[in-house]
């Protein structure tokens, strides 16, 4: 295991979730400019700048040699983008939490000439952008357990990046605990008592620890998961596939409350900042919950 490790200031603040900030990530990487972040492009190069920009200005460390985690797919280089927080507790240190999301997209249209970037405001600069507010809360708070802090490429080309990166920490046998991945957060579910949907919710206690941990309706089940197969398809499952841990996906997009999934529409001014600054916020304790419990209370199903 190569890691860098970098002691944080004493004078360095505890970091507020504000929708401003979840707002000023999202306006960024899903602007015209970027044109649509897909894989090989100054776009997405742009967008790995940024990200990587966001962790040195939180003080946290690269895993690897630098933040980029190299691979290659369909003939041109990508980059998985990981920082690194080492935990505490002398023995629990050694064991990992992965927050993740990815921040490819499917680049632009042929078809659409008058507006053709692909601009994933919601498919996944969302989720980019609570991770990357985790990252800057989680900085500057003392763990237990160690977190990486995981930007995924090519999710869109088929979980790639996230297949690459699996692999490779399988073989250096970190013990990985378990891994939230953050998935089109942009807007509220329908007609739901919780905040969100966890992604393959049977399988394991992960919502139920969670909630005591908010002390709310945070986590829930989303029966259209389940006929989607949204649990295979998103960057959790080749860690859930690799180390057959807890690994989920935390999501609010219910195709029904958002027309725009795969579409040059999917934009910034659709998106709810001031739902997504209180869902991020409400996942707080859940997430001290990982990191800082004696134990790993949340565990598979036996019947998984």
């Amino acid at each position: 295991m190569s890691c860098q490790v970098q002691d944080l200031k004493t004078t360095q603040k505890s970091y507020e979730i504000k929708a401003e900030n979840i707002k000023k990530n999202i306006a960024f990487l899903a602007a015209d400019e970027l044109k649509g972040r897909e894989i090989g492009t100054e776009g997405i190069e742009k967008a790995a700048r940024y990200i990587e920009k966001q962790f040195e200005e939180a003080q946290l460390s690269p895993y690897f040699k630098t933040y980029r985690d190299s691979f290659f797919v369909e003939n041109k280089t990508a980059y998985n983008l990981i920082a690194f927080k080492e935990g505490k507790d002398p023995e629990l240190k050694n064991e990992f939490v992965i927050l993740g999301a990815h921040y490819d997209h499917l680049g632009t249209s042929v078809l659409n000439k008058e507006n053709p970037v692909y601009n994933g405001a919601n498919d996944n600069a969302s989720g980019t952008s609570a991770v990357l507010e985790l990252a800057k809360y989680f900085a500057a708070k003392e763990t237990k357990r160690s977190m990486l802090f995981i930007l995924f490429s090519a999710e869109e080309k088929g979980l790639k990046g996230s297949t690459h990166l699996a692999e490779k920490l399988k073989k250096e046998e970190i013990d990985l605990y378990t891994m939230l991945n953050f998935e089109m957060i942009g807007v509220p579910q329908n007609h739901s008592e919780y905040k969100a949907y966890l992604t393959g919710f049977h399988i394991s206690n992960f919502s139920e620890v969670f909630n005591k941990s908010t002390q709310k309706n945070t986590l829930g089940f989303f029966e259209g998961e389940e006929k989607q197969q949204l649990f295979a398809r998103s960057d959790n499952y080749p860690f859930y596939l690799k180390f057959f841990i807890p690994a989920h996906t935390l999501s609010t997009f219910t195709f029904d409350n958002y027309q725009h999934y795969h579409k040059v529409s999917d934009e910034i001014d659709l998106l709810d900042f001031d739902f997504m600054e209180e869902l991020i916020q409400e996942s707080i304790p859940g997430i001290h919950n990982l990191v800082d419990s004696e134990r790993k209370e949340i565990q598979l199903r036996q019947n998984n």
